[in-house]
């Protein structure tokens, strides 16, 4: 009887894998931080946390000045952590836990397109996120350096997450939108 083996077209070396992590975690991470980083401390062109604030006043965020630094807190230290790769899914379920807010109090509306101010932007963030908090940090990573990668199984990765899941669903339960105007008629 013959037998027939299935032969990748390519490896899945731990170099190779260990590098493409980190791609993914420096994109993903730095341009969290520095989505943040226009929020807390208006730079790259951001509005700054006098402009957050007011948004997330008109949003229904209230007392929206702690909202606003607890959001773009998280969005700083989320992407930092991410691109570190430190703390395994830590990071990675805080960016998750501020997308879902993004997309449920902002971009919803909106459509799905980033053109039209859509989800996509957020949704490929927090799908990112979650890639990264599932595939773990790989061996170029602060968490590898300082031998913490024993502690984020799969288990563990996936009840962090849940953690960010419930942290951005209740964020959101907690809003207080201004009542819409009834139409005229």
């Amino acid at each position: 009887m013959e037998t027939t083996t299935i032969v990748p077209s390519w490896t899945t070396g731990v170099i190779a894998l260990s590098a493409g992590l980190l791609v993914a975690r420096l994109a993903v991470g730095l341009y969290m931080a520095a989505h943040g980083a226009q929020k807390l401390f208006g730079w790259f062109g951001g509005p700054g946390f006098a402009g957050t604030a007011g948004l997330f006043e008109q949003l229904g965020f209230r007392p929206a000045r702690l909202f606003a630094a607890v959001a773009a807190g998280a969005e700083v230290i989320s992407g930092l952590l991410t691109a570190l790769g430190l703390l395994g899914p830590v990071g990675p379920a805080l960016m998750v836990s501020v997308m879902i807010v993004a997309i449920g109090s902002v971009h919803r509306p909106h459509g799905f397109f980033a053109m039209n101010n859509g989800i996509e932007v957020p949704l490929l963030y927090a799908a990112g996120a979650v890639a990264l908090a599932l595939a773990g940090p790989g061996g170029f990573s602060a968490d590898a350096l300082f031998g913490l990668e024993g502690l984020w199984t799969p288990r563990v990765a996936w009840a962090v997450l849940l953690v960010g899941i419930a942290g951005g669903a209740a964020n959101l339960a907690i809003r207080r939108p201004a009542p819409q105007p009834a139409p005229e008629w």
